[in-house]
């Protein structure tokens, strides 16, 4: 494989559970160096796509290649490491214990990053000698990251990967992830959080009932995001709002009105400054505004 190969290539890849399609013909690519996200409401069909590059699921049709290979083979396997988004420890042993004996699915690879994650990821001495059942689910997750990373893997898929982080263990955590990136690496992680998703992914391919809606790049994602302002009027609410510009749908009823807005959003906030407010919420916004970005006139993914 040359250096500027994919590390991770999907072409056409389809998988059928009886007449049910988890994935109808999705085809991307992630190249060394490369944070990808992977985006969809819950059975969009991610993690069919995970258990499929990790040799666990054999598609239907179409192919998977991770450097070039069949993701299938054991030279492939240690290579990748993986956090899967339901982690189950074994809970009589310790944390080291555990450390220890994933590493020995990779026969004769080190794990050269394990103290450095155990540091940053701030997982105390104690832990380390604690049976998993008797820890927190916090540090159980922060485990199952160390786990999938600390042989230095040149893929890496996450699938949730910072559930039951506080918010300086999910900055260590982009921190890592960036930091893997810029050793060569390529990981693929599926998140609800969009601020994570957009603080370390270069690229995000949306996915919906186990179609490719999109791949975008994370600034043309942003464009065309769709986000909801909600305001109370002191009075009732002024006529015209859905003309304004960037308003792509409005609900008034009385004094109060739900906006939704795509794009720029200064000349609605213009608009609506100019009458006297109760109530102003306009929130960040979540992956479900972006899944209504690329969903508008169909079902409602939920």
């Amino acid at each position: 494989m040359g250096p500027s190969a994919p590390i991770l290539s999907l072409e056409n890849l389809a998988k059928s559970y009886g007449r049910v399609r988890a994935l109808r013909g999705v085809s991307f690519s992630v190249e060394p160096g490369e944070v990808f996200g992977y985006l969809g409401p819950n059975g969009a069909g991610k993690t069919t796509t995970l258990r499929i590059l990790l040799g666990l699921v054999r598609p239907s049709g179409g192919r998977a290649y991770l450097f070039g290979k069949s993701p299938s083979r054991v030279d492939v396997r240690v290579r990748t490491g993986f956090l899967p988004g339901e982690l189950a420890l074994y809970g009589n042993m310790t944390g080291e214990a555990l450390l220890d004996y994933f590493a020995g699915y990779r026969p004769g690879r080190r794990t050269p990053l394990r103290r450095a994650l155990v540091e940053a990821l701030g997982i105390e001495p104690a832990a380390l000698k604690t049976r998993a059942k008797f820890l927190s689910h916090g540090t159980r997750q922060k485990l199952g990251l160390t786990i999938a990373m600390q042989h230095d893997p040149e893929l890496l898929l996450l699938d949730e990967p910072t559930t039951g982080f506080d918010p300086l263990v999910q900055k260590a955590f982009r921190d890592l992830v960036l930091d893997t990136a810029r050793r060569g690496r390529a990981v693929v992680f599926s998140s609800h959080v969009l601020s994570e998703v957009e603080s370390v992914c270069g690229r995000v391919a949306i996915l919906r009932e186990g179609e490719l809606v999109a791949v975008e790049a994370i600034a043309s994602l942003s464009a065309k995001m769709v986000r909801r302002l909600r305001v109370r009027f002191r009075n009732d609410a002024p006529a015209g709002l859905e003309t304004t510009p960037g308003v792509t749908k409005a609900e008034v009823e009385g004094r109060t009105a739900t906006l939704w807005v795509r794009g720029d959003v200064n000349p609605v906030l213009r608009r609506v400054v100019r009458e006297e407010l109760e109530r102003f919420v306009f929130p960040e916004p979540e992956l479900e505004d972006i899944f209504l970005a690329y969903y508008q006139g169909k079902a409602d993914p939920r």
